[in-house]
């Protein structure tokens, strides 16, 4: 690879441009989907199951941050995370709220704060 490709491509790692350039997220009745295509890293999708949800935490940023949304599942210990200024991200937020799959209260409380995690459920314990 010549060394002008390469550069632009370290560039790209480093600086990858806006989330919503590259940060897609849609979903229908049965899933959400997302794709990524990150600048200089290979691209990848996934799909998540509405019905395989069992948490989800709101990462609140405070102004000038990028909140994050992760959503536990059955199929896996890890979460999927996903920024809410992604193409798609405040949509999908939206549509969390309107199958109450998270707290409409701790919602409120989580765009009124400068920053913290909320998770609905609450974890026990």
């Amino acid at each position: 690879m010549p060394l002008f490709q390469r550069l632009k491509r370290w560039q790209a790692r480093i600086r990858p441009g806006p989330l919503r350039e590259w940060f897609h997220v849609q979903y229908d009745e049965r899933y959400i989907y997302i794709q990524a295509e990150p600048p200089g890293r290979s691209p990848w999708t996934d799909k998540i199951a509405w019905d395989s949800i069992e948490r989800i935490a709101f990462q609140a940023e405070g102004a000038g941050g990028s909140d994050g949304i992760y959503i536990f599942t059955a199929e896996r210990p890890a979460s999927r995370a996903i920024p809410t200024e992604a193409d798609g991200g405040a949509e999908l937020w939206a549509e969390i709220l309107r199958r109450e799959l998270f707290d409409q209260a701790l919602a409120v409380e989580a765009a009124s704060s400068v920053g913290g995690l909320f998770v609905w459920p609450p974890i026990d314990g």
